[in-house]
């Protein structure tokens, strides 16, 4: 093992361990053996999934001995896809984005919180609220992207029909950001590092905050996806992945400096100051206080009604989700 790698390692344990978060070999073998010992992430510049990469030693400890890190170009990567691909295993995406592949009949399983309140709508200075984006451009990556299905839920749920009301507009190679700098669009939703860039340099006016704003504040925006044929087929080992993730949320709340450390050392984030401040500002340690199924079915309604989708949020959720695992780490995990 590589002494940088080595040095993580023991460091991440360490933090663990001062978390009582360290389970013995004897624990993990009362569970069963691991049906398989390889994992497979997705790698993209996306802060909010910090978790997935402060993970990968607690993944060891949890007894993978291969967990590799499949690296994508876009912070929009689309999990349900790729697992359907067959490319990757598990990933942290957005509950919007997992109600409409799931809308579509894609193979993949919801285990677990991640976090809440990592978007943020921002708007020129003529917008004041989300009201007044009504007839406005709204700048996505693409139709379909998660920040197009965040903005299309919030627009539903005060009335504003997302396919009627607001004019999408897409970049191509310019992202939305640069086209809301340029003063090309009037709005546009951002996600780590981007709230926090645009914070830094006082451009524009934050229209809804997801951290402490209602509803959204109060469910979970990205959950732990999984391969259906992944957790039929290697249920311990899907325990303990989740089990690694959630105590890695725990890190990254008790130790976001470290944590944010970890991330650009290992090419998970360009800039540490974002890093740590996206990690400072989410509430990871809260994964406990929040429903999940709850978040899958207010987002399945909001994307039903806005004519999106056609499942009902029951039967989103009786494909889809998978709470087991989850139920059983609360009690493990209870401090």
């Amino acid at each position: 093992m590589p002494m940088q790698t080595r040095r993580r390692f023991l460091t991440t344990l360490s933090l663990a361990g001062a978390a009582g978060l360290v389970r013995t070999p004897r624990s993990l073998a009362a569970e069963g053996a691991l049906e398989t010992t390889t994992v497979r992430l997705p790698k993209i510049s996306s802060i909010c999934v910090a978790p997935q990469y402060v993970a990968d030693e607690l993944l060891r400890a949890e007894g993978f001995t291969d967990i590799r890190y499949i690296r994508y170009p876009s912070t929009a990567i689309n999990a349900p896809e790729a697992i359907a691909r067959g490319e990757i295993d598990f990933g942290s995406n957005f509950a919007p984005v997992l109600v409409t592949a799931l809308d579509r009949g894609l193979p993949v399983t919801a285990l677990g919180p991640v976090h809440v309140g990592c978007f943020e709508v921002f708007g020129n200075e003529g917008i004041h609220s989300i009201l007044d984006l009504k007839g406005k451009s709204v700048g996505v990556e693409a139709l379909g992207s998660p920040p197009h299905l965040f903005l299309s839920a919030i627009a539903g749920n005060i009335g504003i029909d997302p396919g009627k009301d607001i004019n999408w507009v897409t970049g191509g190679s310019v992202r939305p950001m640069q086209l809301f700098i340029d003063g090309k669009i009037d709005a546009f939703l951002g996600l780590p590092p981007e709230p926090q860039e645009l914070r830094a340099r006082q451009i524009g006016r934050v229209l809804l905050d997801s951290a402490g704003d209602r509803p959204y504040s109060h469910y979970i925006c990205c959950l732990l996806i999984g391969s259906r044929d992944y957790v039929r087929n290697y249920p311990v080992a899907t325990k303990r992945v989740l089990r690694a993730i959630l105590k890695a949320n725990e890190l990254c709340a008790a130790e976001p400096s470290r944590a944010a450390r970890q991330l650009v050392d290992g090419g998970f984030a360009d800039r540490y100051d974002y890093a740590l401040q996206t990690l400072t500002e989410l509430p990871y340690d809260k994964w406990r206080d929040y429903d999940p199924e709850d978040s899958v079915r207010f987002y399945a309604l909001r994307l039903r009604e806005a004519g999106m989708t056609k499942s009902s949020p029951q039967k989103i959720i009786a494909d889809g989700t998978d709470w087991r695992f989850l139920n059983e780490l609360k009690r493990e995990l209870k401090t």
